[in-house]
């Protein structure tokens, strides 16, 4: 088994995914929260190369979820946003020598344990850098970092191409393995039919939730499709 462990930041779920709402209210919005992050953890639960599973956050739920898996739990950064919940991760694993770190949101429901195996299976020795881009190619959905501080990192609406950059300028050529579950994040309306429409979603607890909820009757009305 490597030394990498994966970084999840959590915000906490009061108020979470606000650009969906002109289709859910705030409790459906804080339920898809919980529900995408559990799908996640099931997934790096899954992973066959993790050496460890931290989750920064102030989250109570997110924390119970945590604890199911045996997840490190880190509040310190948690309220500094997704950047600076990611960068306390890893001064924590690089203030211990752990070789590397994998970061991912907790809004990639449709990811599995195999996509994640495969992105660490292509990281290359240290120092190298491995990116997983969003499916617009903006997102920085999976990056891993070995040593866990070798590249800067800057999350974001557009931080793919700035990440691939900061690698270059520490000397790191980047890898990059599109992955689609990896790819499908869910912040925008269009993100939920792209979702629906992905086969990786089916069986997920996130796809069952939304169809629950009437999810792509409100989309096809729309004409979001």
């Amino acid at each position: 088994m490597s030394d990498i462990w994966a970084v999840i930041p959590v915000k906490e779920f009061d108020g979470a995914k606000h650009r969906l709402s002109d289709f859910l209210s705030p409790s459906q919005r804080r339920l898809l929260a919980e529900t995408m992050l559990t799908d996640v953890i099931d997934a790096v639960a899954g992973s066959r190369l993790l050496a460890g599973v931290m989750i920064v956050t102030l989250d109570p739920h997110a924390t119970v979820l945590g604890d199911k898996i045996g997840a490190r739990i880190v509040t310190e950064g948690a309220r500094d946003g997704h950047t600076g919940s990611v960068n306390a991760g890893r001064r924590l694993l690089a203030s211990e020598g752990r070789h590397g770190m994998i970061t991912m949101p907790g809004d990639i429901p449709a990811t599995r344990a195999g996509e994640i195996d495969a992105v660490l299976s292509s990281h290359r020795a240290a120092r190298s850098f491995t990116i997983s881009p969003a499916h617009d190619d903006l997102g920085s959905n999976a990056v891993v970092c070995s040593p866990p501080e070798s590249v800067p990192l800057r999350f974001g609406d557009n931080s793919y191409f700035p990440h691939l950059d900061a690698a270059r300028l520490q000397g790191i050529e980047p890898t990059v393995i599109r992955q689609p579950g990896i790819a499908m994040d869910i912040d925008h309306p269009v993100d939920l039919a792209l979702f629906l429409r992905l086969p990786q979603s089916a069986g997920t607890r996130t796809r069952t939730l939304l169809e629950e909820l009437g999810v792509p009757a409100l989309l096809a009305k729309r004409g979001i499709t």
